[in-house]
Parts: C-alpha cells; sequence; structure tokens
C-alpha cells in the first residue's frame, strides 16, 4: 500500500510543478523518475542506469521517427499541403464532423502503427482541419489520440496484442481477433469521441506556439488564401499515406503463417516498411510539395525548424519513459498483480491486472506483455482456456492497456506537447478520454462473453 501511495504522489508532484509552478515536463519526469529510485529502494548501482537506458531506448525506438514525422509535418503546413489536405477530407465528410474525422483517420492508421508515430504523422492534418472547422483544438487532440488508441492496444499486428495472442497460444486464431479487436476498438473509439465532441468549443490557455504561422494561430480563410494555389490533394497526401501503406505491407508481411511469402518481396517490403526508413521515403514526397525560387534553402528552413520543433518533444518523451521504466522496475508492479490476481473476476482479473499496470508505468504495449505473462497460466481458473475465452482475455488486457494515460505515459506528453495542451488540462481531457474508451472496451468485452462463452 506504501508503494501505491508514493506513486500517487509523484503523479500529483508533477503535475503541481508542471501546472502551477510552470516547471518544464522533462525536468519534471527526470527529477520524479530520480526521486522513485530512492523511494522504491532500488539499488543504488541499478538507479541511474534505469533511468538512462529507458531514456536511451526510447529515443532509440521512437527519436527518428518523430524527427522525421516532424519534418514532414513542418513542410506540409508550411507549404499549404495540410490546407489541401483539410479541404478534401471535410468535402468528402462535411463541415459538421471534423472530430468524427480525426477518430476514424486515427482508427484506421494505429492497427499497423504506433499511435505515438501516428500521432506525429497526423498532427499537421489535425492543425489544418481544426483551423478549417474552428473548433477547439482540445476537441481534434483528443479524437485523434483516442481513435489512435483503440486499435493500437486491440488489434494485430500492432506489437502489444500480438504478443498477448501469442503468449495465450491463440496465434492460429488471428482472424477472430482482429475481426472482434476491430468492433471493440471501433465501439470504444466512438464513445471517446463523444466525449472529445463535448469539447468543441471549450477554451483553454494553450502552450505558446512554436511558430508565429502555426495553423492554429491565425484565420483559416485568410491562411488559405496566403498560399495562393494549393498543391493537389494526392501530392498533398502522398507524404503520410506512402509510409503509412509502405508500415502496413510490412506488418503483414511479418504476420505468422508469412502471408506475402519469404523471398525478395517480403524481406523488400519488412525493409521498406520499418518506421524510419518509411518516413525518409514520405520526407522525400514531402519535398516535391516546395515549390518556387530557392528551394534548396526553403527545404533547409524547413529542416532546422523541425529539429527546434521536435527537441523539446524529444526530450519529455523520453524522460516519461525513464518514469516508467523506473516503476516497472520497483516492488509496485509485484504488488498490483498480486492483489487483484487473487480476486477471481473472470475477464475482469486480465482487465484490472493491465489496468492497474498501464497506470503504475505508463507503456500500453509493456502493460499488455506483462500481464498477458501473468494471466496465461490463470486461464484454466478463470475460466477462459477455450480459444474464445482466451481471444477475448487478450481483448480484456489490450482494453485494460487503455486506463489511464498520464505523466508517465511518453503518447501523453507526444499529444499534449504537439497539441499544446497544459498538463492539468491534458489531465481532465486526454487522460479523462482514455478512461471512458477503456472501460468502455472493457463492456463491450463482458457482452460478448455473455454469448460466446
Amino acid at each position: 500500500m506504501i508503494d501505491l501511495l508514493i506513486l500517487l504522489g509523484l503523479v500529483a508532484a508533477i503535475v503541481l510543478v508542471t501546472a502551477r509552478w510552470k516547471i518544464s515536463p522533462f525536468l519534471a519526469l527526470l527529477g520524479a523518475a530520480l526521486l522513485a529510485t530512492f523511494l522504491y529502494r532500488i539499488p543504488l548501482a541499478e538507479s541511474v542506469p534505469t533511468v538512462t537506458q529507458a531514456f536511451g531506448n526510447t529515443l532509440g525506438n521512437i527519436g527518428l521517427v518523430i524527427i522525421f514525422g516532424t519534418m514532414i509535418g513542418v513542410i506540409l503546413e508550411r507549404s499549404g499541403a495540410a490546407i489541401s489536405m483539410a479541404d478534401a477530407l471535410i468535402k468528402v465528410l462535411g463541415k459538421r464532423f471534423p472530430n468524427l474525422t480525426m477518430t476514424l483517420i486515427g482508427y484506421i492508421v494505429s492497427i499497423p502503427v504506433f499511435c505515438d508515430s501516428g500521432y506525429v504523422i497526423l498532427n499537421s492534418l489535425r492543425k489544418a482541419i481544426t483551423a478549417r472547422a474552428g473548433i477547439s483544438a482540445l476537441a481534434t487532440s483528443t479524437a485523434l489520440m483516442t481513435g489512435l488508441f483503440a486499435t493500437h492496444n486491440l488489434v494485430p499486428p500492432t506489437p502489444g496484442p500480438l504478443a498477448a495472442a501469442e503468449e495465450l497460444n491463440v496465434t492460429s486464431d488471428l482472424g477472430l481477433l482482429i475481426g472482434l479487436g476491430l468492433v471493440v476498438s471501433l465501439v470504444s473509439a466512438l464513445a471517446a469521441l463523444l466525449f472529445a465532441s463535448r469539447l468543441s468549443h471549450k477554451e483553454f490557455a494553450a502552450l505558446p506556439a512554436e511558430r508565429e504561422d502555426d495553423l492554429e494561430v491565425q484565420d483559416y480563410e485568410q491562411l488559405r488564401a496566403s498560399y495562393g494555389k494549393l498543391p493537389h490533394p494526392f501530392m498533398a497526401f502522398l507524404p503520410i499515406s506512402l509510409p503509412l501503406v509502405l508500415i502496413c505491407l510490412g506488418s503483414i508481411a511479418k504476420l505468422p503463417g508469412e502471408p506475402l511469402g519469404a523471398g525478395v518481396l517480403a524481406e523488400a517490403l519488412i525493409f521498406l516498411g520499418t518506421p524510419v526508413i518509411a518516413l525518409i521515403l514520405g520526407l522525400a514526397a514531402a519535398v516535391l510539395l516546395i515549390s518556387g525560387d530557392g528551394k534548396l534553402g526553403q527545404f533547409n528552413e524547413d529542416i532546422i525548424e523541425s529539429i527546434r520543433v521536435a527537441a523539446p518533444i524529444l526530450l519529455i518523451t523520453g524522460a516519461g519513459a525513464a518514469f516508467g521504466a523506473v516503476l516497472n522496475a520497483s516492488p509496485l508492479t509485484d504488488f498490483l498483480a498480486d492483489n487483484i490476481a487473487g480476486m477471481g473476476l473472470g475477464l475482469a482479473v486480465p482487465f484490472l491486472i493491465a489496468a492497474a499496470l498501464k497506470t503504475a508505468q505508463g507503456s500500453s504495449t509493456v502493460a499488455i506483455v506483462t500481464t498477458a505473462a501473468l494471466v496465461a497460466p490463470l486461464l484454466g481458473s478463470l475460466g477462459l482456456d477455450s480459444t474464445t475465452g482466451s481471444v477475448l482475455a487478450v481483448l480484456a488486457i489490450g482494453a485494460g492497456a487503455m486506463v489511464v494515460s498520464h505523466a508517465n505515459d511518453s503518447f501523453f506528453w507526444v499529444v499534449s506537447q504537439l497539441s499544446r495542451i497544459p498538463v492539468a488540462t491534458a489531465y481532465r481531457t486526454l487522460t479523462v478520454a482514455t478512461a471512458v474508451q477503456g472501460v468502455t472496451a472493457f463492456a463491450v468485452i463482458l457482452l460478448l462473453s455473455l454469448v460466446m462463452l
């Protein structure tokens, strides 16, 4: 119980120093991580390596993705491509449903793509649609975040659900898992969409814009006119759609059973589908959008600006991962797993364990993988050792891994920082939205169990 109180105290301290005293989230998270190593009695010889390794590993895994994604985003904004995309989507879906647009795009994109990467790639589009529709960035940010979060946690080939499927021996039934996962994740995303729609006209004190030409600080019509002739929608979407298609094909090529074969074509698709390679190709497509005289100079300016914008996001994301790693190495995770697993609550057991681990250490993927390992030997006693029961258990784990995204989750910081949402406001919106969709997903899974078990 003391370990749980320490966690609550650390989270409260992060919120206090960042929201009230305006301390950098990077310093607040890094300080909380170092303080947690002492409070949780992690050996001194392991404390600093735990922090630095998690920081470095996270930047190694998604650092280049964030940088290249930000480069694409800056070029899309400065070339007018983001405006062109917004106009095209509004024509198809109408001006009345910008939040639905972001939810559906996120829902589709995050099936093969990590939600962090998906948000970075789609943020410029979100900002353009926000400005075009004239609504609060809180609404579109929440809608995109939860759309991405839904399939990221519930639908293979995203690594978390795929790893859980392997741990619970249902890899031969991925078709059933994907089918049910798509249904459950859609309902959960729509539930979060209802919450996001309530924020459409909610004002908030946004963090300062990184640039004066940020899409969210100008009148849309004046901004549109300032670009003159906009890029063709196909060329505007290409820097985003190309990497997403490549990543999706690469994920399919890596599925069990080798659906695309094991030859040169599959190897090439896996290589091209690596997020970093896919985004480099997306950046190459974005360069084609730069027009006018002095293209090379404009390109260099955009790259320099992209690095400046990406730097604080990288630092905050790495510090959040370091905080989560310390919590994961602490006795807290064992305490939560032991106390929840012994309650005998059927599908509620994998859900509650995953929810507790997600809330405690931040990473959805870590929560899913860890919970699957803990739950696997318990399936028989929980009445979930059938194929259907195991599939539903995987989904329950994924639903639990949505509850809740807060200060120790790198995705929380990616969304809040890119969307210029203050920490206190993010807790009242982004964090609540992930709780809503996680609980909704579990409710749907329980309904399915009544019919299928």
